[in-house]
């Protein structure tokens, strides 16, 4: 996973209606991704983490800066419309609300949606169809009224819209805010399964921290400046810088970090429910 897929050059975004002495949403940020890897987004609401997305997927240009994707510079006004398709086939964005992206009254036909526009032969199309629905666990609902289905099964058949157009990277921007517990850990699920067994890059924005900490990496964004970058474990050590975000640590890594200042020795890094309950156990078998 050495290969940089998506680097962000000292970018800057300002909204065209905001006053020129207003701040940038995005300020200077540089970031690279690389192919296959889960990073995930945080920031507290306004910090710009849904702009970004919005930036790495064409939606928005920026200000100032570059972006470069597959080694193609997706920042200039003057891409062809073939060079932007081409573009959006490899990047891929799923919204935080499933009814704005579903447009067929059949699931099958919302999936079949995006690789028709692309020209994608119908035979190819059936396949893809049936492939995507499978890998987000909907294909027994390839006959259903999308608006008949929870809020989780929306948002795992948007993924599959996405996925039958085989994107290299899918960016998820906050696409579990509205959902219930269950239909996130669903979403998750696939989220994860998607980049360990499929490869796929993933970016997720999100300001859940049990989702972030299923990342490879995790940026932080504060009004608009990039803060920190490394990996859950990393991240979740600044626990102060990270209150002064308005952000909060896992209860789980904050429940041993507040053991280890007790003077209980506990060993090791901690980032998930697992990883408490295995220090925890461990000290006590010590």
């Amino acid at each position: 996973m050495n290969e940089a897929f998506i680097k962000v050059e000292d970018l800057s975004y300002l909204y065209e209606d905001e006053s020129p002495d207003a701040a940038p949403v995005l300020k200077n940020i540089s970031l690279q991704i690389n192919k296959g890897e889960f990073v995930a987004v945080l920031g507290h609401n306004g910090s710009g983490k849904s702009t970004l997305a919005k930036l790495l997927n064409m939606i928005l240009l920026p200000t100032s800066g570059k972006i470069i994707i597959n080694g193609k510079d997706i920042s200039s006004s003057e891409l062809s419309d073939e060079e932007i398709l081409s573009l959006r086939k490899t990047v891929g964005m799923v919204f935080q609300n499933p009814d704005n992206q579903l447009v067929a009254t059949i699931v099958e036909d919302d999936v079949a949606f995006g690789p028709e526009n692309l020209g994608v032969p119908s035979a190819e199309i059936r396949e893809r169809v049936d492939r995507a629905l499978s890998e987000v666990g909907m294909l027994q609902y390839a006959k259903h009224e999308p608006h008949r289905l929870s809020g989780g099964q929306k948002q795992r058949v948007a993924i599959a819209g996405v996925l039958a157009m085989l994107p290299e990277c899918i960016i998820f921007d906050e696409s579990t805010a509205m959902l219930d517990p269950l239909g996130r850990k669903d979403v998750m699920d696939s989220i994860v399964r998607l980049n360990r067994e499929k490869g796929i890059t993933v970016i997720m924005i999100t300001h859940y921290m049990d989702e972030a900490a299923m990342a490879d990496r995790i940026v932080v964004l504060n009004d608009g400046e990039a803060i920190l970058d490394g990996t859950p474990s990393e991240v979740f050590e600044r626990e102060e810088l990270l209150k002064d975000c308005g952000l909060a640590i896992p209860q789980c890594t904050e429940l041993v970090h507040r053991l280890r200042d007790a003077g209980i020795e506990l060993s090791g890094e901690c980032v998930t429910l697992e990883d408490c309950a295995r220090l925890i156990i461990n000290s006590l078998k010590g």
